[in-house]
């Protein structure tokens, strides 16, 4: 390993953010004073396997820099670098990599403003300008256009995030200009967020099965979380035994919710056993495809239940870690899980003995950065192990060679949270909600033109029509988003295809992870498209050519075609499909094999360019 660093030096600052998160330097190879370390220094430098095994605390160190001064510069970036042995080069490309850091001088605090698909169709442009009038070069606020920030019920959305000990947030959802000002330039005076219960319409109904306690319960009190039947699906997992646990998850025909459907106690299974060890759970609650949200409204108005989850995730695939890699724009969302741990840990429901049953398990947070690619499981993994998040070719599976090289199981938060009713009340019961092969209940995040955006519970099997009628859509639909920008769009004649993995197949579309996006005849569908190939340009890695290049050929065709018509637009499009082939072929991963998915169904089924 060679290591070349650099004569900046941090300020004392940017030192003591690293040194709360890592604890103070043993020696000056780490960078402490060298006269008082020098004799020490002399006899040895510690090294090899010691030093490599911290390189998972890269990201964190970023954060911990980040988040106390607002930028990372480059002294502080050689000083994590000496702690954690790592060449500064490789950690400059981790740096980079994360649209939340910057390495280059900017305020204290960061406002950033969604541009994404829901915001842009509720007036995200116009809430831009507005704000950019307001707040000056000089104002000490830096205004940021970005991809979602998972408001989409509540759009438009920004978030204001101002550097400090302790740093400070604040939401303004729906924004406006004032408001969106107002937090920025006062984070403690921003008017508090609504609770949790506010995403979803049909709060309180009993009928409900996984969002039955958000907006009953609070979410801060594990004994209020016990008295609404919390803890029994873990105490029924210690029954049955790791085994037991496993075939009844199979049983019930649970596939993944984030949209690869994947059967989970097939993954289940091949995890626990593998004779390797040690085993991993991984949540994947970095959901970051524009128009979701329903991992969200689980963890700040639920969280109990995805700790209670990954505990019997990982009883019963014999891991004993497990890792919530959270998204960086969840503020709320970290906090009421970080809660949510301490309280279990002091209790006894993580740590050491579990319940006094002898098997010991704890959850450690992960703070993602901004990047969607970190959505795919093995760029998470990369993430979690302090490199730039792109994919990794497969196999090996995860289930054989994941995080840190080991078998791993990793689920999103709302596959994660269907374990429970699926240990409460059998896997005959739960296996009888929903069609034959898409059992159980689905969360579907609703946003755009209707009148009651939010999250919804229906069972696998009922039309789109259905939902759209419980949001109220409004009069002049024009097209439906279905599974984000990923996915696919469908027509307003199209609204009886049911909600199922084989059902939108057949339609000739995709479920993905449940977004549903009704536009109206006011949003202009090119402007859309053009937004969502911007989207997939600024999130592609780089890794693979197919996305690198293919990416930024969509988004510069559909620039050329937004004003023009005819032969010109005609061999535009012609240009669209073959790239979209390419990178739907050639692809290293989920990203580029449907960044292509979206433009494709708008040209066919909708003719947005004819």
């Amino acid at each position: 390993m060679d290591l070349h660093f650099g004569d900046s030096k941090p300020t004392d600052e940017e030192r003591a953010a690293v040194d709360a998160l890592l604890g103070p330097p043993d020696s000056s190879w780490e960078g402490a004073d060298r006269d008082e370390m020098r004799a020490a220094d002399l006899r040895c430098a510690r090294g090899g396997h010691a030093a490599r095994d911290r390189r998972d605390q890269l990201l964190p160190g970023l954060h911990a820099i980040n988040d106390r001064v607002g930028w990372i510069s480059e002294g502080a970036l050689d000083y994590l670098c000496r702690r954690l042995t790592v060449p500064p080069a490789e950690a400059y490309g981790v740096a980079t990599f994360y649209a939340m850091f910057s390495v280059r001088p900017r305020p204290a605090t960061v406002l950033h403003v969604c541009t994404d698909l829901a915001c842009a169709a509720a007036g995200a442009s116009e809430l831009c300008a507005g704000i950019e009038s307001r707040l000056s070069p000089g104002s000490g606020v830096a205004v940021q256009r970005g991809p979602c920030l998972g408001l989409c019920e509540r759009a438009p959305a920004a978030l204001a995030i101002k550097a400090g000990d302790p740093v400070r947030t604040a939401v303004s959802a729906p924004a406006t200009v004032p408001e969106a000002v107002l937090a920025a330039s006062a984070p403690d005076s921003a008017p508090e967020e609504p609770a949790a219960a506010t995403a979803v319409p049909q709060a309180g109904d009993p009928s409900l099965t996984l969002l039955r306690r958000v907006g009953v319960v609070d979410p801060a009190s594990l004994d209020d979380y016990r008295a609404h039947g919390g803890y029994t699906a873990l105490r029924r997992a210690f029954e049955l035994g790791p085994a037991g646990v496993i075939r009844e998850v199979t049983d019930s025909g649970l596939v993944g919710r984030g949209g690869a459907a994947f059967p989970t106690g097939r993954k289940w299974q091949a995890t626990a056993s593998q004779p390797d060890r040690p085993h991993h759970v991984v949540c994947n609650a970095d959901e970051s495809e524009p128009g979701t949200f329903k991992d969200r409204v689980l963890m700040e108005g639920d969280p109990y239940a995805l700790v209670e989850a990954m505990t019997i995730a990982g009883y019963a695939t014999g891991a004993h870690r497990g890792y919530l890699y959270l998204r960086g724009e969840y503020p709320r969302a970290t906090r009421r899980m970080r809660h949510a741990l301490d309280q279990a840990r002091a209790r006894g429901l993580l740590g050491d003995d579990v319940l006094g049953q002898g098997y010991a398990f704890d959850i450690e947070i992960r703070r993602g950065a901004g990047a969607y690619i970190c959505g795919e499981e093995t760029a998470l993994f990369n993430s979690i192990e302090g490199r730039r998040g792109e994919p990794r070719s497969k196999p090996p599976f995860p289930v054989e060679k994941g995080l840190f090289g080991k078998p791993t199981v990793e689920n999103n938060v709302e596959t994660l949270v269907n374990v429970l009713p699926i240990l409460t009340m059998g896997a005959p019961a739960y296996a009888a909600i929903g069609t034959e092969r898409s059992t159980g209940p689905k969360l579907f995040c609703v946003s755009g033109s209707v009148e009651r955006p939010g999250i919804y519970e229906l069972p696998f099997g009922a039309t789109l029509g259905e939902l759209l009628a419980l949001a109220g859509v409004r009069e002049g639909l024009r097209a439906v988003l279905l599974g984000g920008a990923a996915g696919g769009f469908v027509r307003p004649d199209e609204l009886d295809i049911p909600l199922t993995f084989e059902g939108t197949r057949e339609a000739g579309t995709t479920l993905g992870s449940g977004v549903v996006m009704a536009f109206d005849d006011t949003v202009p569908l090119p402007r859309l498209l053009l937004r969502i190939a911007e989207f997939f340009r600024d999130e592609s890695c780089g890794q693979c050519v197919p996305c690198r290049v293919g990416t930024v050929r969509q988004e510069e065709a559909l620039n050329r075609i937004v004003d023009r018509t005819g032969a010109a637009a005609a061999d535009d499009i012609a240009l669209l499909r073959e790239v979209g082939r390419a990178m739907r072929d050639a692809s290293i991963c989920g990203l580029g094999q449907t960044a292509w998915n979206a433009v494709e169904s708008a040209i066919d089924r909708l003719g947005a360019y004819e």
